[in-house]
């Protein structure tokens, strides 16, 4: 025991063995979704890329362009349309740490505890930089404010500028936000130095709903589906003009569901006797089950939403 020492090696096994404290508090992690998990959204990657992966990989540059300050980046559309694993592959792919919080979750009935609340998910970034933290419903944190308005929610949106607003301390921490509604944002929230870029992610056309496909079905190896089954025919179907990614996610899970139903009935298929497929027969089950998330009439509303944005 007398020649027993503590050696390096010993405090780099223990390096990996021990969290640190403030992130097991914050409750932060390093999502597991990554850019294969998403189908389409290309040029969504791409801007966050530039504004979250490059400052990451490439600070040397944005620091002698005098790029210091992270920018907040505001993601709007329908729900299920991915922007909550948009968020989480970008952190993923950055290696950063992740810390998500739905807005409503800061809210609080006692006076100064909601404020309390959105200083302790900013100090728990800082602690765990470099890290990204993500407001899920955001508009639900952050509603207009008005003239006759002194409530909490008027109290919540100072604190957020203000957190939003020390530049100097929150390097390496960077903002991301989704909000099906926009427009009900304070502005004050949307400016250059906070949310200052806002991108719309909208329902997939037809070439991106084949891709959101291919991602689910694993390239169709999982589910396997039967040689009857046309991804591309599928994604092109007018049923599935008010789709959004989950409900495509949906859809080929209701069509496994089905395949697997008629194995356990003893209803074989034609298609792979004895092995369980996934046919066209099943999806068109799927189809009468399955109904879009999103209305016509709302299809209307995002689209004149997405309209305004790009003005």
């Amino acid at each position: 025991m007398q020649g027993l020492c503590i050696e390096l090696n010993d405090f780099i096994v223990a390096l990996a063995e021990v969290q640190p404290s403030a992130k097991r508090e914050g409750f932060v992690t390093v999502p597991n979704v990554t850019w294969a998990d998403i189908g389409a959204l290309e040029d969504i990657r791409e801007e966050l890329i530039m504004a979250i992966l490059a400052p990451v990989r490439n600070p040397d540059q944005f620091r002698t362009l005098g790029l210091v300050t992270p920018a907040g980046i505001l993601l709007a559309g329908p729900p299920g349309c991915g922007k909550t694993l948009l968020a989480k592959a970008v952190a993923n792919e950055s290696g950063l740490n992740f810390i998500s919080v739905k807005g409503p979750e800061l809210l609080n009935m006692y006076v100064g505890e909601s404020e309390r609340a959105v200083r302790q998910v900013f100090q728990r970034a800082k602690n765990s930089a470099p890290c990204v933290i993500f407001f899920d419903e955001v508009d639900a944190l952050c509603p207009r404010r008005s003239d006759r308005e002194t409530g909490a929610s008027v109290r919540v949106v100072n604190q957020l500028l203000t957190e939003m607003d020390g530049l100097e301390t929150r390097q390496q921490v960077f903002i991301l936000a989704a909000t099906n509604r926009p427009d009900i944002i304070d502005p004050a929230i949307l400016r250059p130095g906070r949310l200052d870029k806002t991108l719309f992610v909208g329902l997939p056309p037809p070439a991106d709903r084949v891709a959101i496909l291919k991602t689910i079905t694993k390239n169709g190896t999982k589910p396997p589906l039967g040689e009857d089954v046309n991804l591309e025919a599928i994604a092109n179907d007018l049923r599935c003009n008010c789709y959004t990614g989950a409900d495509l996610s949906a859809l080929v899970r209701e069509a496994s569901l089905c395949a697997l139903r008629q194995e356990m009935t003893g209803q074989k298929t034609t298609v792979g006797a004895g092995e369980l497929k996934v046919s066209h027969k099943h999806f068109e089950e799927a189809f009468r089950k399955v109904k879009p998330s999103i209305s016509a009439k709302d299809q209307m509303m995002y689209e004149a939403l997405q309209r305004s944005l790009s003005q």
